[in-house]
Parts: C-alpha cells; sequence; structure tokens
C-alpha cells in the first residue's frame, strides 16, 4: 500500500557541498526530520540503497546520484545495524561500469557493502490493469528499499525527481520495451511509472540535488549547484517541491499530471508541511530546461538494446563463473 498522505511532509535539508562531514550529517538530518532512522527500518533488516546509476560517467556530470550519498547512507544503514546493498539496472552500460566511474567500489567494499545487478525478474501484476511487469527479484527480496535519485531534467519528462528513478528495478533492458510499448502516450507512459513506485512503495526517498543537472539530460545536461536535499515518504510531494526550488510549475510536469488524474499524492504546495530548513525566499530562476523529445523507442532501437544486454549479461555470468 503507497504511503498517500493528505497533509505530507517535505524535508529540506541545505547542503553546500560533497564533503563527507556535510554529506553525513545532511543524511542523518533527512531521517530525524521525517521521524528518525527506526521509523523505516529495523536492525537485520536487508535494505537495497537505489540510486540513479543511469550511465558509467564520473560524478563531476551530476548523471548519477553522487558517490558520497550512497557512502554515507550505507553508512549510516551499518552503523544502525542494518543490512544495505546498493543495486540498479542501468540504462547504459552495467551497473558496475556505474559504480567504477563513481569510484565507490572501494569505499562499499570496506563498508561490507555489496553491489548487486537488479536482474532476475520476475513478473508482478501492477496498476489498475494488473500490467505484466518484470521486476528484479533482487529488489522484491529486500526488506526495505529506500530512494535515492538524482535531481536533474529528462528529455521525454521534463525533469525527473522521485518517481522514475524506481523503474530501475525493472530488470535489464526491459525497459526500452516498456518505452516502445507505453510511450506513444506519455500519460500512458507516467501512469506506468508511477504504479511501479507504488507497487515497490519505498520505505523513503531523499533526493540529492546537491549539484542538479539542467539543459539536456539526463545525462548529457549541465551540472550546476543547488544545496538540497529533499525527503518524504510521499513521492508526489516531494516533486512539486522540486518544481518550486527550480520555478517549474508542477502542472508542466508530466508526472505530476498524470499524479493529480489518478488521484495518486499531494501536488498543491499549501498543503505540504516543510520541515527542515524550509522554502528558500530566493529560488533558482535560470533552471535550463530541455527540449523535449518523443518518449517513444523506435523498434530498431529496442533491439539494438536489448541484444546489448544479453551481452552483457552473458558477461557477468561468465564473470562470476570464474569467480566461483
Amino acid at each position: 500500500m503507497s504511503r498517500h498522505l493528505p497533509n505530507p511532509t517535505v524535508a529540506l535539508t541545505q547542503c553546500s557541498d560533497y564533503s563527507q562531514a556535510k554529506i553525513a550529517k545532511a543524511i542523518a538530518t533527512q531521517f530525524e526530520l521525517l521521524g528518525g532512522l527506526e521509523k523505516f527500518v529495523k536492525p537485520g533488516d536487508t535494505v537495497l540503497l537505489k540510486p540513479n546509476l543511469i550511465a558509467p560517467k564520473s560524478r563531476r556530470h551530476a548523471t548519477q546520484t553522487d558517490p558520497a550519498v550512497i557512502i554515507e547512507s550505507a553508512r549510516l544503514l551499518k552503523d544502525f545495524g542494518a543490512k544495505p546493498f546498493v543495486g540498479d539496472s542501468p540504462a547504459w552500460g552495467n551497473v558496475f561500469g556505474c559504480i567504477k566511474a563513481l569510484k565507490v567500489q572501494e569505499p562499499l567494499k570496506k563498508l561490507g557493502v555489496p553491489v548487486k545487478p537488479l536482474i532476475k525478474p520476475k513478473i508482478c501484476r501492477i496498476g489498475k490493469y494488473n500490467t505484466k511487469v518484470g521486476i528484479s527479484a533482487v529488489a522484491l527480496h529486500a526488506d526495505v528499499i529506500i530512494n535515492l535519485p538524482k535531481f536533474k531534467t529528462h528529455q521525454q519528462l521534463l525533469a525527473t525527481f522521485a518517481v522514475k528513478n524506481m523503474f530501475g528495478t525493472v530488470a535489464g533492458k526491459r525497459k526500452a520495451l516498456w518505452h516502445f510499448a507505453k510511450g506513444k502516450n506519455p500519460d500512458d507512459f507516467c501512469e506506468l511509472l508511477i504504479a511501479i513506485f507504488k507497487f515497490l512503495n519505498p520505505a523513503l526517498t531523499i533526493i540529492d540535488a546537491v549539484t542538479v543537472m539542467d539543459g539536456p539530460g539526463p545525462i548529457g545536461g549541465r551540472a550546476r549547484p543547488l544545496g538540497y536535499f529533499i525527503g518524504g515518504t510521499e513521492p508526489i510531494a516531494c516533486e512539486t517541491i522540486c518544481c518550486g526550488l527550480v520555478n517549474i510549475k508542477p502542472e508542466d510536469l508530466p508526472i505530476i499530471k498524470v499524479a493529480r488524474q489518478t488521484a495518486f499524492g499531494c501536488s498543491d504546495p499549501a498543503n505540504i508541511k516543510i520541515v527542515g530548513d524550509g522554502f528558500p525566499q530566493n529560488t533558482c530562476t535560470d533552471f535550463e530546461l530541455p527540449r523535449l523529445v518523443p518518449i517513444r523507442f523506435s523498434l530498431p532501437h529496442v533491439c539494438k538494446s536489448i541484444c546489448k544486454q544479453i551481452l552483457l549479461l552473458a558477461k557477468y555470468m561468465a564473470k562470476g563463473k570464474r569467480r566461483s
């Protein structure tokens, strides 16, 4: 059951850079503002940390969730007695390539936090139409999911903040198939994204907006400072507050538009309680939005993506056999 609160709380925490001390404090503050870590996780819980690992690019590009956010979230959970692991199913490359580009493989290894590709799809019936979607069994087996998306523009959806990051639990290149199947109508695609989010029901979303991306996102835009973490249990409220920080009208965001149509979440800023550092008086007025392109992938694009995924999976399995 998804957390649909009539007057949801969103935590805003200012953070000027990705230094270890500042990120550790900011992540801990996010949990404290929203009820404490024990509200979301119990000692011994297996916790999927789901960052945005979309393509193997370094932190300076602001393409992926920053490595400091991943490391300090994992450290906080380990110190609490939980069993975190980092997982995703990237659109470009694989999870290990993305982690390597961020240079977090060794810090995570020292913490004893594994990195797992979100593979092994299990067919789940999702949404009001019982749509069959192949969700990674690795994600489904976690006791708790903590959603750690990146604040950035998106050439197909204008911008992505909270909801779309959970699309990364759809195993492999099945994501490309859904772009083809649902992409003709943007509302249908956004309805699918919301249904996946509701189905997986992350315990908490903490959005990395210390450095964000504007322009032609989600991988080719410009990195620029914003200086915030935005967190909450209700994703549409989080998306709405993110819109306000960069002067996007919430109704212009396709995901929020569909959320309103389906009565999911709260997209009225007047009904959202902000805790922490408060909403800034001076918001970002020069955030560059992307030129939109169709959501739907061509059939050749889908076929090419599937072939690449088969090769990547074969390499991963071969490497696993060599290790054993």
